[in-house]
Formats: C-alpha cells, structure tokens, sequence
C-alpha cells in the first residue's frame, strides 16, 4: 500500500526536497592567496555519507577549518535543509563550520537506507522511528564531527522538530557543546481542542470557506490518522504565511546537485515516513513520537548557554509556551528573542537573529 504524499510544507518552517548522486565522496580544503601570497581564506567543503549508530547518515561540512563548528538539527522531522546552506548560511562560512545533517528517515540518509520501493505501512511498522534513537545518532554525529575536525565543542542549532530533537542532545551530552539556539522551539506538542478551536476561530473570522471546509471534514481531534493532522497543518500554515514577512524567493531553491528525481523521491517519502512516526498513525500501526516530547517535564536543567529565536506570528508553536518553558529552564545564560513578522518558518530576520547570536557566543 503507498502512502499519499500528505506532508508537504505542514510541520516544517521550510520546504525541502533533496538527494545527491549516490554514494558520492567530495572533499576539497581551499587556500585563496593575495599578490603577496598570504593566506585570505581558507574553506573546507565536504560532503558525504558517515557511519552512525550502525548506517549510513548525510553530513556535508562548509566553512573555515580554523573556526568554530555550527550543527544544525533540521525541523520535520523529515526536510533537511542540505539542499539550500548555499544561499541560506554561505555567509557565515569565514567565521564557522557550517555542518547539515540529514537526520535518520531523512533526505539522503532515508534514500541510502530504505530499499528502492515504495513507501508501505509495512515498512512504516518493521522501521519505526524514535526520539531516544535519534538523540543517540545526534550525539554520535557530534563525537564524529569532534574528531573528524579537531575541535573541542560545538554550537548547536535546532529549529521546529529539530528544537525538541536538538534539546534532547544537548542535555544528553552537554560536555560537547558550547551552547544550544533553538528557533520555533518545541515544548510540550499537543494537537487538542484548545488548539483546533483556535485555528477553526481564525477561519470563521476570515470567513474562510475553504478552510472551514477541510475543518469540517476532519472533525475535532483527537484524530487516529496522520491525514488528518497533516490537513489541519495545511490551514494553519496558511495563516501563519497572512501575517508574517515571508522568506525571500531564492532561499528555498533547490541546489543542482539535489534536483533530481531520485533525491526528489526520497525527499518526499522520507517526509511522509517522518511525519507519520511523529504524528502517529493507528490504521498504519505506528506509534506517535510526538507523545513522548514533555520539555516542561524531562528537560528543564541546562549545562550550556541556552538561545531561543521565537516569532510572533507563530501558531504551531506559539510564544506562550516557549517563553513559559525559557523562563522555566535553568542554564548558566539564557536569552529570549520574540521577533515581529515571524512566524514557524524562516524569514530574513530569523536568520539575522540566528547570526547575531552565533557571534555572540563565546567559544575556546
């Protein structure tokens, strides 16, 4: 049985679609040179598969070799980020590492390890995904990172899922990190009544009969069938685009090399793989990872610094529960940034905001 592509742009702050050419190895460390000879820049630019936690997961690292290393924890889960670093971070590469992974059901990594078939409730059942194995393989890419460039922390950035996933690392492992951004910061996820009232209130307002359509069509939850989430995500995602400054049109253009029809493939299945392990799917017999994401109850004590990028605008994961949870949270620094405009995803100020702060941080 083929699962319906339902995910696409619901959980996530961005759109993703991406793969590369199959077990491809790129590694090139570059020196550009003045007249007189002395060094200007020196970049490293390395894409590949690594061993973690028994297969093989996508990492590509970019940026000075000489500087800090900055992991980003993709949202989804499900929609690396991998196809767009070059537009979205390339200006950040002379003063850190930039480092993408393709999280496990992701992108590369879900295409280098699901067999050449369609996606089936079968495989959904015999595969499930889970935040404990995730924060593992999250650890590990870390440790290899560590190693593999010779440094002695990392900062880390998680943004949607990626927030709740990048939380669950850090307080793994603290002694890896130097501190923890998270954006669009997941707290305690909960699709309840209060949360479907809220969205159905801003349909009636806007007297929206589309959406109120699909509203209707779905019920109140809870809801047994991923389907029906992802649908109410569809509305919510629409409003959230109403009011909030969008992000400019060339960030989420597919780079070359991942614009083919078997990363493209593997992209859109790894969302619909992801997002129904997070959401849960009783007809499909998957248990829901969004159940066992209680931040408010498991992860209230910080080692590290700790930064959290919140927009306004925001419904998925609103402002109420994220400045709750920050004024919550133990950590020997914290701070709060409630930007206007912004909403679950990425616009420009978010990644000014992220850029701001990743040059803040104090590193060895």
């Amino acid at each position: 049985m083929k699962i319906a592509s339902f995910f696409i742009l619901f959980l996530l702050p961005f759109m993703c679609l991406a793969q590369l050419k199959e077990n491809t190895t790129d590694t090139t460390t570059q020196n550009e040179t003045s007249k007189n000879g002395s060094v200007l820049n020196n970049q490293i630019s390395e894409e590949k598969y690594v061993l973690i936690n028994g297969i093989e997961q996508w990492v590509t690292i970019k940026g000075n070799p000489s500087k800090p290393i900055i992991l980003f924890i993709h949202g989804g889960p499900g929609s690396p980020i991998s196809p767009f670093i070059d537009v979205l971070y390339k200006d950040l590469e002379k003063d850190f590492i930039i480092v993408q992974w393709d999280q496990r059901g992701a992108g590369r990594t879900y295409g280098r390890n699901t067999p050449p078939k369609e996606l089936t409730s079968e495989y959904l059942k015999a595969n499930p995904l889970t935040l404990e194995q995730m924060a593992s393989d999250g650890v590990e890419v870390s440790k290899y990172l560590l190693k593999r460039l010779g440094k002695q922390k990392i900062i880390l950035a998680g943004t949607s899922w990626g927030s709740a996933l990048g939380v669950k690392i850090v307080t793994k492992q603290p002694d890896l990190f130097y501190a923890y951004v998270g954006h669009s910061q997941i707290v305690t996820p909960t699709i309840d009544m209060e949360f479907y009232s809220k969205i159905y209130k801003m349909a009636e307002d806007r007297n929206d009969k589309e959406a109120l359509e699909i509203l209707n069509s779905i019920g109140k939850p809870p809801y047994t069938r991923a389907k029906n989430v992802g649908l109410l995500f569809r509305v919510l995602k629409k409003y959230e685009r109403a009011n909030s400054t969008p992000a400019p049109d060339n960030w989420f253009v597919l780079a070359p090399a991942y614009d083919n029809d078997i990363d493209n493939k593997n992209r859109e299945d790894g969302d619909d793989y992801s997002f129904v392990n997070y959401i849960g799917d009783e007809k499909l017999g998957v248990q829901p990872m969004i159940t066992n994401i209680n931040l408010m109850r498991d992860n209230l004590e910080f080692k590290i610094p700790v930064y959290l990028i919140q927009g306004n605008e925001d419904i998925m994961t609103p402002k109420e529960a994220s400045k709750k949870y920050f004024d919550t949270i133990q950590a020997p620094k914290k701070e709060y940034y409630l930007l206007p405009k912004a909403a679950h995803g990425f616009n420009q100020s978010v990644v000014d905001t992220q850029h701001k702060i990743f040059k803040s941080i104090k590193t060895l």
